[in-house]
């Protein structure tokens, strides 16, 4: 297998101390006392209404030591908010500074699945890409993995983008956010979900441009790229009712020119 690199822009913030493990268990969605040493967990920083604050990595990198990973624009919230709810939790909660590379391919370092193919998360490696950003983007889309700012906002519930099966454990403990989360998962269900579209159009429909079925508003697109061969690909919400074999159509804000949508391929 062909070894890829493409760069991985991130936040960082450190927690440490005696009572890290216990702080950030009460305070984020996934287990991280099941953690080891080298060890890592998406996780979800929430509102008490399930609201998401911040996506984040956990990497346990000791006994009381833990970096988070984040996306570039959230590391001071990420820090403001653990740092104004540590109350007398004994931890420090500082920014750090780092560089990620995400090695497709590649062994060692924090696995991930968000670009499709098995790939690995490397902190402070000294790697020349061979991917750019679009194509990163691509893949992201292609893969239906959310990004904040994007698929992920305060309109957004967890179950909505799919991250209860990527971020939630629901055997832990209590954390802000846990009932809603809980409650949702186990007695009904997200009114949309998150799917990936193939887009027939010449320009790619703006974010958030509504998506309609048989005249009827059913779903929004939130991220779109070109493929190699320059056909579009896109994610987009859209309500759990609409068959997955559904054409829809979205319509720029201000435009009456409409765009066909039908589901991508495998």
């Amino acid at each position: 297998m062909s070894v890829e690199i493409a760069t991985r822009e991130r936040a960082y913030v450190r927690v440490a101390g005696p009572d890290a493990e216990d702080y950030l268990q009460r305070m984020v969605s996934n287990d991280v006392e099941a953690l080891a040493e080298g060890e890592s967990c998406a996780a979800l920083l929430l509102t008490p209404k399930a609201r998401v604050i911040a996506p984040v990595v956990v990497l346990r990198r000791g006994p009381e030591d833990f970096l988070l990973l984040t996306e570039p624009d959230l590391g001071e919230p990420l820090r403001a908010h653990l740092a104004r709810m540590r109350m007398r939790a004994r931890c420090e909660i500082e920014p750090e500074k780092h560089t990620s590379a995400l090695v497709f391919g590649g062994e060692g370092g924090i696995p991930t699945h968000e670009f499709g193919d098995p790939a690995v998360e490397l902190i402070d490696a000294d790697l020349e890409p061979t991917l750019d950003a679009a194509e990163l983007e691509r893949l992201r889309i292609e893969a239906g993995t959310p990004a904040w700012g994007k698929e992920i906002d305060e309109r957004v519930l967890p179950a909505e983008a799919g991250l209860t099966a990527t971020h939630v454990s629901f055997t832990k403990g209590c954390y802000p956010g846990q009932e809603p989360v809980a409650r949702l998962h186990h007695r009904g269900k997200a009114n949309r979900t998150l799917r990936v579209l193939e887009v027939e159009a010449p320009e790619p429909p703006p974010y958030d441009a509504e998506l309609t079925w048989k005249g009827k508003p059913v779903g929004r697109v939130t991220s779109v790229a070109r493929r190699p061969d320059g056909a579009l690909v896109g994610l987009a919400y859209v309500r759990v009712e609409v068959p997955e074999e559904a054409i829809l159509s979205v319509e720029p804000a201000g435009s009456a020119r409409g765009y066909t949508v039908s589901p991508a391929r495998p």
